[in-house]
Formats: C-alpha cells, sequence, structure tokens
C-alpha cells in the first residue's frame, strides 16, 4: 500500500492516477481544503483527515501500514506565506513532524517528499542546479528547506538513520492529463496558465506582476512542467526507494527551458485564438526574477524523460480541461 497525503489536490490526483496505472495499491490522506474528492476513483481508500489531527493522522497510517508515503499536503501559495507567515509555517511544519511520527509508529521508512524551487530564492545562475545555495525568499520556500532539513536529519549522516527520502524540488507544474479527464480546479486560481485560460474565457481579469524584471520584455520567467511529468517522477522516486537503491536524494524537476509571462500569454492567445488582455501592476514581494531548472541529475540517475515537454502541449492540456469543466 502507498499512502498519498494531499491526494485529492492537483498534483496528487495526477500522482494517484499514475500509481493506479501501474498496478500500486494506493490510499489517500487530504482534508479538501483545496483538494476535491471527485478527482478520485471510488474505491480507492479515502480518509478526510488534517495532518495537524496527530491522533485521527496516526489511526488512518496505522490502518493502511504503507510501504511508503508521498507527502504533497501543504500550504503553497507564495503571497499567502508572505501575508501570513505562521499560516504556512504551523501546518506545513507541524503537519510534516505529524506525519514522520505517524509513519515511525507504523513502521513506514519510505517518503517523497513534495518540495519546490522556491528553496533556491534569487538564481545565482541560471539553470538552477541541485547545489546551487538555497536562499528562500518567501516563507513558502522557507518552509519546504526546513523540511528537507528534517528528513535529512532524520535519514542521518552517511544514511545512518531509519529513513529513506527522496525530495522532488519543482518548478512550475501545468497542464491537465492528456483526455482533459483531470485537471487544475483552484478556488480562487493562482497559477497562470489557468488564469490565462480564464481571462481567455472571458472569466477573469488577468494581472501581470512586475515588468521590470531582468528578462526579455520585464515579466517573470519561469520553467513550467507538465503535471504527467511531475507524476511519472514521483512513481520512479518511489520505486526507487522501494527498491532500496537510495537512501537520500535532491532532484529538480524542470523542463530545462524558461518562459515570461508575456510570452506564455502570446501562446495561449496562438492555442485558444482568442486576445487575452491583461493589465500589468507592481511586482509581488518573493516572486524571484527567473526559475529555470537544471534536471539533469533525475535523468541520469532515475532515468526520468518528460513526455510533455513542449509548452504548448502544456498549454493545449490545460484548455481541453478548462472548456471540459465549464461545459459541465
Amino acid at each position: 500500500m502507498i499512502l498519498v497525503t494531499g491526494g485529492a489536490g492537483y498534483i496528487g490526483s495526477h500522482v494517484v492516477r499514475d500509481l493506479l496505472e501501474k498496478s500500486y495499491e494506493v490510499a489517500v490522506l487530504d482534508n479538501l481544503s483545496t483538494g476535491h474528492r471527485y478527482t478520485l476513483p471510488q474505491n480507492v481508500p479515502f480518509y478526510e483527515v488534517d495532518l495537524l489531527d496527530q491522533e485521527a493522522l496516526t489511526r488512518a497510517v496505522k490502518e493502511t501500514a504503507p510501504e511508503a508515503v508521498l507527502h504533497f499536503a501543504a500550504k503553497s501559495i507564495v503571497p499567502a506565506s508572505i501575508k501570513d507567515p505562521l499560516n504556512t509555517f504551523y501546518p506545513n511544519l507541524t503537519g510534516t513532524m505529524h506525519l514522520l511520527k505517524a509513519m515511525e509508529e507504523a513502521g513506514t521508512k519510505a517518503l517523497v517528499f513534495s518540495s519546490t524551487a522556491a528553496v533556491y530564492g534569487e538564481p545565482r545562475a541560471v539553470p538552477i542546479m541541485e547545489s546551487h545555495p538555497t536562499e528562500p525568499t518567501n516563507p513558502y520556500g522557507e518552509s519546504k528547506l526546513f523540511i528537507e532539513k528534517i528528513l535529512a536529519r532524520l535519514a542521518g549522516d552517511e544514511g545512518s538513520g531509519n529513513l529513506r527520502y527522496i525530495s522532488l524540488r519543482y518548478f512550475n507544474a501545468a497542464g491537465a492529463y492528456p483526455d482533459g479527464s483531470l485537471g487544475e480546479d483552484h478556488t480562487p486560481e493562482t497559477h497562470l496558465i489557468p488564469k490565462i485560460l480564464n481571462a481567455a474565457s472571458g472569466k477573469e481579469e488577468l494581472n501581470v506582476y512586475g515588468s521590470d524584471y531582468p528578462t526579455t520584455d520585464g515579466t517573470p520567467m519561469r520553467d513550467y512542467i507538465h503535471v504527467c511529468d511531475l507524476a511519472s517522477a514521483h512513481t520512479l522516486a518511489l520505486e526507487t526507494l522501494l527498491k532500496g537503491h537510495k537512501k537520500q536524494a535532491l532532484y529538480n524537476l524542470g523542463n530545462e527551458q524558461g518562459y515570461t509571462v508575456l510570452e506564455v500569454i502570446k501562446r495561449a492567445e496562438e492555442i485558444t485564438g482568442k486576445k487575452i488582455s491583461y493589465r500589468i501592476g507592481p511586482r509581488r514581494a518573493g516572486d524571484p526574477s527567473v526559475l529555470v531548472a537544471g534536471s539533469e541529475l533525475i535523468k541520469r540517475e532515475l532515468g526520468w524523460s518528460p513526455n510533455y515537454s513542449n509548452l504548448e502541449t502544456i498549454i493545449e492540456s490545460a484548455w481541453r480541461w478548462h472548456n471540459r469543466k465549464h461545459r459541465q
């Protein structure tokens, strides 16, 4: 049994589907604060539990007795973390500590951790490699970095501890399941590509935050990775841990190519056939200018290979999901 925390969320639900397609037995734990029960097959064991509820969490982990845990559950909105740091630090750190304690009591020793490129902060070099200094510019990134340090302590020097883990630092997750049956469903939506598509449908006004960054057009540059490629990387990381091939590891996940906000808008206009209006405003605090991944390490060590690396493919899949969602 594999337990997925936050498995009803955007990335988590795609990982659950990937695991099921590869014949894993899966259980999901989610408090449904941002996730949706409808994203999961009805036959998947589901626990509506908050990680801050240590007693209920411990019961669920003991009942499922998982071989490994894939940990996605977290507060992940950067602007919200800056406005109210405690509301990010407390659930992310305390919830993870509760989970690790429950895993210890259940005898579960393998963890795949959902981390973030936000641990790096403003890049000193691009592409960003795993060896890049970690200097987060926002509490969300700091919370993930703190957790990585905790995991390293529990794994012990040179793997002398009981925990085996792989931390996946991914860049901007985007896109949807290719047939449009599963996608990104946040309320309110905070990610760029779905916000652009909402604007294309006339459902909201699009704000571009900052036009004075050191990029080709002054808007922030990001590396977009398809959610299904993220899912396959998590399954590879899981298989690596279950086979005992790794004790602890950190990997970046991205497509190693950056696009500015205005470039993404232009591609979306071409794909949707719609003119997308936007308003340029001031920068948001804590937003780095450029985040582009160096992902050679996971390709070399785990054999990961993205299947949907083209930005047009990513936007097309998101548009397919967007149209299907709004027809229902």
